[in-house]
């Protein structure tokens, strides 16, 4: 709330607005009948003031626990999954005086029966809610429709699932993600050069929802603009240098024209080592994410862009989503677009300088 706002009362709202108190009562509560006429007129003073309800109070007053579950998978230090625990964890401070509990539950994001196998335990013990990273389509779908049968609030972070009940989403568009990809890169190539596409695999299944949108759209954007080059895929392992390198030195070596890249994930660094390496300048190479392993070859000029997208703040959303929801009956807005941040060597040092 602002500072102008800090000790503003429902008296003085209703004043700003010009209707009862009990009908501002009402609004924010969403109970009883209020007219749409003053429903907007207090709904208009309550975002001007960045109104909170009390929490604490209302949390205290019902003495009632609540646990969310939070699925999301495991990560090293400076990966991507680790800003987004690291929202999850801000809010869970915030929520903790509000007898709140957040339980962390971990999955390998390049194998999906670790994600189904959370599934089978998630109800040996009590929830209210879930937060639930999106890798997986078929599993996340399976979860969605365990937790509609059990009426528990769910959220989705990372890449949205069309179709499904979830309370709301935080994230990007990916497919819109993978066209500004696609843009940066053909706006620094001939009509002509070719273009590769890198895939990481690990053990199971690991194509993403999030990987596979981008990638939509990417290849969409240079099919409406008549690319004219030819397009290369190449398949790398996460954990493997030795063969990274001896494939991408078999791809780069029959294919001379490839002069732009992409990987539709966090790991750009992996190719973006291998161009450094090689000391190949020329290919321009756009990537996703600001972890510190690609940050840092941005900043040598070695990727050329990074597109990004607030991941702290959709795990800090997600969870203060649910909070608003089952503490005081907030409706919320279903799809939660965040900014899709596009990240050059020459910005990146003011972006680092205001994340969340």
């Amino acid at each position: 709330m602002d500072k102008e706002f800090s000790n503003i009362r429902i008296i003085d709202i209703a004043k700003m607005a010009g209707v009862s108190v009990g009908t501002v009562d009402r609004v924010i509560h969403n109970r009883g009948r209020v007219s749409e006429e003053n429903r907007k007129k207090v709904q208009a003073i309550l975002e001007m003031v960045h109104y909170q309800p009390n929490l604490m109070a209302r949390s205290l007053a019902s003495k009632k626990q609540f646990h969310f579950i939070a699925i999301i998978p495991s990560f090293t230090k400076g990966e991507y999954w680790e800003a987004i625990s690291e929202g999850i964890d801000k809010a869970a401070l915030e929520m903790e005086s509000y007898n709140i509990t957040i339980t962390k539950l971990f999955f390998d994001q390049y194998n999906n029966k670790t994600f189904d196998d959370i599934i089978r335990k998630l109800f040996d013990e009590r929830v209210d809610g879930v937060l639930i990273a999106t890798l997986f389509t078929d599993s996340v779908i399976r979860l969605s429709l365990e937790l509609d049968k059990n009426d528990i609030p769910y959220v989705y972070v990372d890449s949205n699932i069309e179709g499904q009940h979830q309370l709301a989403y935080y994230g990007t568009e990916s497919y819109d993600a993978g066209v500004i990809a696609a843009r940066l890169l053909t706006d620094r190539l001939s009509s002509t050069s070719d273009i590769l596409m890198a895939r990481i695999t690990h053990n199971g299944k690991n194509d993403s929802n999030q990987g596979k949108n981008r990638r939509e759209g990417f290849c969409r954007y240079l099919n409406e603009i008549g690319f004219g080059g030819k397009l290369y895929e190449v398949e790398l392992k996460i954990d493997d240098s030795v063969y990274n390198f001896m494939k991408l030195d078999e791809i780069f070596g029959m294919n001379p024209n490839i002069a732009g890249a992409v990987i539709f994930n966090s790991t750009c660094y992996i190719l973006g080592n291998y161009l450094k390496a090689r000391e190949m300048k020329s290919v321009k190479l756009v990537g996703y994410d600001l972890i510190k392993r690609n940050t840092q070859l941005l900043s040598e000029g070695v990727i050329t862009a990074l597109v990004a997208q607030r991941p702290e703040k959709q795990g800090y959303d997600g969870i203060k989503s649910l909070c608003n929801h089952l503490l005081f009956k907030q409706s919320l807005e279903k799809v939660n677009l965040m900014p899709i941040d596009i990240l050059l060597k020459e910005n990146l040092k003011y972006y680092l300088n205001n994340m969340l």
